[in-house]
């Protein structure tokens, strides 16, 4: 009797057809968010250097983006806004004849079923480029929680659909929900940015959203990257706050941090596939060193499979057509 294994996991290795049949992890198009950014102006798409393939776009040019995501099938967009001008306190942040707030009225009125979520901050809407109100130097938290709050609130009226807050402020969430339920807007759901790490992942996002730090840095805020536990205590208070949706970001650095939330919590996860780490992929292809739709694609299974239940990232469109392919 041959003393060779009985089972040869090569046998369901051997075509494309076995290979499917027993593959554990499917990405597919209701994975994805697709992140935009939108300034003033009109019929402009002002690509971004850092990030090829994504754009600065205008309202109207917005609009058509927009409808290119509905006839793709991808569920929803997150929006950033950079403002006309910007002041230490962010005022265009929560204005409602703000950049975002045009953004998603228009968006809503020509694409009523794409779900637009928008991303609640300060940074690319202050002179100082930092997340929130200052004061002596420093970050201070509780003031900047009455601006936030207001910069939902317009959101919310303006018709987005999910509040997204990305500011990394104590509290928010609680604050957030019970204004948003006070108001009437009890249906909208929050997807809480709840560990966010301070990471070097950001730049080519710094230069889209025009959001660079004019001094110091946001790592009093935002998360230590050696920090795993940190971000559980993160995901439990923004839980308890009234998060309806938990994200991680970065996401291909903190694969382990998505697993444990979702193993510990069981709440929808969300991981957002960072600039950075997309503009590696985009250069490295661009000198013929990588295959950019393998390499794309082997990166949001390994988000899918660490956890995540929404995956926010600029291969989305790209990832419908190589999918379709």
């Amino acid at each position: 009797m041959s003393t060779f294994p009985v089972y040869r996991p090569r046998r369901l290795r051997a075509n494309e057809n076995l290979r499917r049949l027993i593959r554990e992890t499917t990405l597919s198009v209701n994975d994805l968010i697709y992140p935009m950014f939108v300034v003033h102006g009109h019929n402009t798409a002002t690509e971004i250097s850092a990030m090829p393939g994504c754009y600065q776009y205008s309202v109207d040019t917005l609009v058509l983006a927009a409808k290119e995501l509905a006839a793709l099938g991808i569920p929803g967009t997150i929006l950033f806004g950079i403002p006309e001008a910007k002041d230490p306190v962010g005022s265009e942040a929560y204005a409602d004849d703000g950049i975002i707030q045009q953004a998603v009225r228009a968006i809503k009125d020509a694409v009523p079923d794409l779900l637009v979520m928008t991303d609640v901050c300060l940074c690319e809407y202050t002179d100082h480029g930092h997340c929130g109100v200052i004061e002596a130097g420093e970050v201070r938290n509780d003031p900047t929680l009455e601006l936030l709050v207001k910069e939902s609130l317009s959101h919310a009226r303006a018709g987005a659909d999910v509040i997204a807050p990305s500011d990394m402020m104590d509290g928010r969430v609680g604050v957030i929900r019970e204004a948003l339920d006070e108001n009437g807007y009890e249906n909208i759901p929050i997807m809480a940015y709840s560990a966010k790490y301070a990471s070097a992942f950001y730049g080519p996002f710094r230069e889209a959203a025009e959001s660079t730090p004019q001094f110091g840095d946001r790592r009093s805020y935002q998360m230590d990257p050696a920090n795993a536990e940190e971000a559980l205590r993160e995901v439990a208070l923004d839980i308890q706050e009234g998060a309806d949706v938990l994200m991680v970001k970065p996401a291909l650095s903190y694969l382990d941090v998505i697993h444990r939330v979702k193993t510990e919590f069981q709440v929808p996860v969300a991981a957002y596939n960072v600039s950075g780490e997309y503009a590696m992929v985009k250069a490295a292809a661009q000198n013929g060193w990588i295959d950019e739709e393998r390499v794309a694609l082997e990166v949001l299974n390994s988000i899918k499979r660490a956890g995540a239940d929404i995956i926010l990232t600029y291969f989305a469109k790209s990832v419908v057509e190589w999918l379709q392919d």
